[in-house]
């Protein structure tokens, strides 16, 4: 299998375990607040299916209505594709799972995109999430080598050595920080991460670099 069909592969198989998770979700449910900043679950699921039907076209085109503003474009998608019930919504996933589309970005983007937005669905839930070692660290790496500027994690993670604490794989170097692949892809992807999941010199240091900042989008 080559790189980009190992990359659909594990994106669909993303998508289609989030649909099952959340198949039985109450109202309330569908309300809670996500790790999105302004964004609830349903907001989620809507723009999981608006990037999932985004062409390379399409994109350039979102982005001349958005005027150029990357967050604004998110923000209409959410709009054109919200269900008044989150059941449609959640169909409407169900039926792009297998979709092979993406704006003009590195193919990791849809896998940090699958696995980063389904923890921020899950974790206010209460759901654990199962997700394949090779996806996470896929994500992970393209999130450390990537600016913040351009939605990743390289600014927050200078000056640590993060590692793996299953696996022992380490990345970068400095003080050391030690924890779950899964909660350093979320810390350096911005996302509001428990620190005592973290341990190490740099551990502390590290959950005050990753602290969600709002403006620096989703």
């Amino acid at each position: 299998m080559g790189d980009s069909a190992e990359i659909w592969s594990l994106v669909h198989a993303e998508r289609r375990r989030l649909v099952e998770d959340l198949s039985a979700l109450t109202p309330e449910q569908w309300s809670r607040p996500s790790l999105c900043p302004g964004w609830d679950v349903h907001d989620v699921v809507a723009h999981l299916v608006d990037t999932a039907r985004t062409s390379r076209l399409s994109f350039v085109h979102d982005m001349i209505a958005a005027r150029g503003n990357f967050d604004r474009a998110n923000d209409l998608g959410i709009v054109r594709t919200k269900q008044a019930d989150p059941q449609d919504t959640l169909a409407a996933l169900q039926d792009a799972m297998s979709l092979t589309r993406t704006p003009p970005a590195n193919l990791a983007t849809r896998l940090v995109e699958a696995v980063v937005h389904g923890e921020d669905i899950r974790r206010p839930l209460g759901i654990p999430g199962h997700h394949p070692d090779s996806a996470v660290t896929r994500a992970l790496r393209y999130q450390l080598r990537t600016p913040v500027s351009f939605g990743g994690g390289r600014e927050r993670a200078a000056g640590f050595r993060l590692m793996d604490s299953a696996s022992g794989a380490a990345w970068g170097n400095g003080n050391d920080v030690a924890g779950p692949a899964l909660d350093l892809l979320l810390a350096v992807s911005g996302r509001q991460v428990d620190g005592d999941r973290f341990r190490g010199s740099g551990a502390a240091r590290f959950v005050t670099a990753c602290a969600p900042q709002p403006e620096a989008g989703r």
